[in-house]
């Protein structure tokens, strides 16, 4: 299944836990470190209906936006403002239609960032997240796509119980993400 249909076929669980991961593995580009996330993963494993979402959002909000004044310097303008936008749009509500847009926005963020970062060239960003594949895509771009779908493929198969999984994918992203950001900031600087 390709990743656009799997972000339409979501519940809202692995929409949310969709949109958290691409947002924690561009995490480095915000200034914050590994643990930055670890709350909103935490908010994950209860229902929508918790209600402690908003509140996570918002205390996260404020420490990544601290945190962005000691960003890495060097990294890409633009997949910096592309991330700090990815956690703007994120809706203090866990349920409807605004966390199936946020989930499909921060994928398709994410794939440019990865992109930008990788300095490739082009691609069809949204043919290879319609078609779900990886032919003709730069290595950092080809596995994120690839991350993505993996992510939403745990959740689905096993709710609450794959966000352990999909944490781990997420933190492999974020270390590959961290290790293409310092490359450019060497390559630029």
């Amino acid at each position: 299944m390709s990743l656009e249909e799997l972000i339409a076929q979501a519940d809202e669980r692995g929409l949310a836990v969709s949109g958290v991961a691409c947002l924690d593995r561009c995490v480095p580009l915000l200034g914050g470190d590994d643990e930055a996330l670890r709350p909103l993963w935490g908010a994950l494993a209860g229902g929508p209906a918790d209600g402690d979402w908003g509140e996570v959002l918002q205390q996260t909000r404020e420490k990544l936006d601290a945190a962005a004044g000691e960003a890495a310097d060097g990294c890409a303008d633009e997949a910096a403002a592309l991330a700090r936008g990815m956690l703007a749009a994120a809706p203090a509500d866990r349920t409807g239609d605004a966390l199936r847009e946020w989930a499909d926005g921060c994928s398709a963020d994410a794939l440019r960032i990865h992109l930008l970062l990788d300095g490739a060239g082009d691609a069809d960003l949204a043919a290879a997240r319609r078609e779900g594949r990886t032919d003709g895509l730069s290595p950092l771009l080809a596995a994120e796509l690839r991350r993505q779908t993996a992510v939403l493929e745990l959740v689905a198969a096993h709710g609450a119980a794959g966000l352990r999984s999909a944490l781990e994918v997420s933190t492999e992203g974020r270390r590959v993400l961290r290790a293409a950001v310092s490359r450019r900031s060497r390559r630029d600087g």
